[in-house]
């Protein structure tokens, strides 16, 4: 099938390449001419488990090529993805104003009948706010979709190639017919592909990332519980985490969530509630315990040093908002590095992908280490802030020969507090001891 996907992020990029990896034919379509020239030429912007591997194979196979010329990808194209950013503005609403012009775009030139495909998370109704203003600046018939993502950074390509549901937000037989049969490789497994209404499908997106937003902040509040009546988290859930109706998933303590879909997509699920006199308590109180969380480690530093951290060295793992991305949107170390420089600390950061991210954002005040075990000759403590698996099993007794002051802050509880303590460690996690 032919297929154009307007919009070269995070999305635009998975969604794309995974399409031609099944065999249709793609066309990438940006504004930004650089970036075009980059992709054309193999160059992925992003960090993302195996995509690179995929851009390459398909950019030779022919099946995927890249243009700043809306236009022409719409004329050549029977469905159009539309990938673009809806930002937060500052009261937390989804800014639309991209997608909607994109959208202005694709109508004006649609040669004949299209399935125009909404995969950016939009506020609910957008859809059918949409479809009467795009009429009217066409002739030609067409179907506008709803088709939410699910994807997770750093398992994204797996996410599409193996989803565990595919959403359809559309009226229209046909289009649902469409795009079932576009999505067909990916549902083999049995994996269940979902028609409802336009305004549902837009629902169910802010609903999920909703409700795993919740698990989150809930397991940071119990862990915090656990700090103060003296109790271990880890026990704890294990103990809450056994019953079949509660589960593992998204139930680990830790500095909060970040990136770029929960903070947005619950800010702005608040904002449409707040809009129809609906008062969301839940989900505030969940943006409030995260705010809160990203201050944990912080909390405990300035509790064991003082205030002033003047003259002593923090090396921090870490820095993406979670493993197998480079993304730092929302990630709690930015706020842990930048409180831990106010208070006139010195700084050394490691992360297996971000540090290029991390530069743009803190320059020379910070130091950039090439290899883990750089940033503790010195240090007078290690703060884990991003669960790598490189981070898992280290060397103690090394680290312990490097720091200063052998004292461990664990933000996502991934080490064995008695072994550290055996090791002469004084350790810190969230929720345990």
């Amino acid at each position: 099938m032919d297929m154009a996907v307007v919009g070269t992020g995070y999305v635009g990029l998975a969604a794309g390449i995974c399409f031609a990896e099944a065999g249709n034919r793609v066309i990438g379509v940006d504004v930004d001419e650089q970036k075009i020239a980059r992709l054309r030429r193999a160059e992925l912007p992003i960090y993302e488990v195996g995509l690179q591997e995929m851009l390459e194979q398909n950019l030779a196979a022919g099946r995927l090529s890249f243009t700043s010329d809306l236009a022409d990808a719409v004329r050549r194209s029977p469905v159009v993805f539309i990938t673009v950013g809806t930002p937060p503005r500052h009261d937390g609403e989804a800014d639309t104003a991209a997608l909607e012009a994109v959208a202005a775009d694709v109508a004006r030139a649609m040669p004949e009948h299209r399935i125009v495909v909404i995969k950016s998370t939009v506020p609910v109704g957008t859809n059918r706010r949409l479809q009467p203003e795009l009429a009217e600046l066409t002739a030609v018939p067409f179907d506008l979709v709803s088709n939410p993502e699910f994807l997770k950074e750093g398992c994204a390509v797996d996410d599409f190639l193996r989803p565990d549901r595919v959403i359809i937000g559309t009226d229209s037989p046909h289009a649902a017919e469409v795009m079932a049969q576009l999505y067909s490789p990916f549902v083999r497994n049995g994996r269940p592909l979902i028609v409802m209404d336009p305004t549902s499908a837009e629902m169910a997106k802010y609903a999920a990332n909703a409700m795993l937003s919740t698990k989150i902040s809930f397991i940071n509040e119990v862990a915090n519980l656990c700090d103060l009546f003296g109790a271990d988290v880890n026990d704890v859930r294990r103990g809450i985490c056994s019953d079949s109706r509660i589960g593992y998933q998204f139930l680990y303590p830790g500095l909060g969530y970040g990136g770029s879909c929960f903070p947005k997509d619950v800010s702005a699920l608040i904002h449409m509630s707040d809009r129809v006199g609906y008062p969301a308590q839940l989900l505030k109180a969940v943006k409030e315990v995260n705010s809160r969380q990203k201050q944990t480690l912080q909390k405990k530093i300035v509790d064991y040093f003082g205030e002033d951290l003047r003259d002593l060295n923090f090396a921090v793992w870490g820095a993406a908002f979670k493993p197998r991305t480079d993304d730092l949107r929302e990630s709690p170390a930015l706020r842990l590095i930048d409180d831990i420089l106010s208070r006139s600390g010195g700084v050394r950061v490691h992360d297996p992908q971000a540090l290029g991210n991390l530069r743009e954002i803190f320059g020379d005040r910070v130091r950039y280490c090439g290899e883990m075990y750089e940033g503790l000759d010195g240090a007078d403590a290690l703060c884990l802030a991003t669960d790598w698996n490189v981070y898992r099993n280290p060397d103690y007794r090394k680290m312990g020969q490097l720091m200063r002051r052998r004292v461990v802050f664990d933000g996502r509880n991934i080490y064995n507090a008695r072994q550290l303590k055996d090791s002469g460690f004084t350790y810190f996690g969230i929720g345990t001891h």
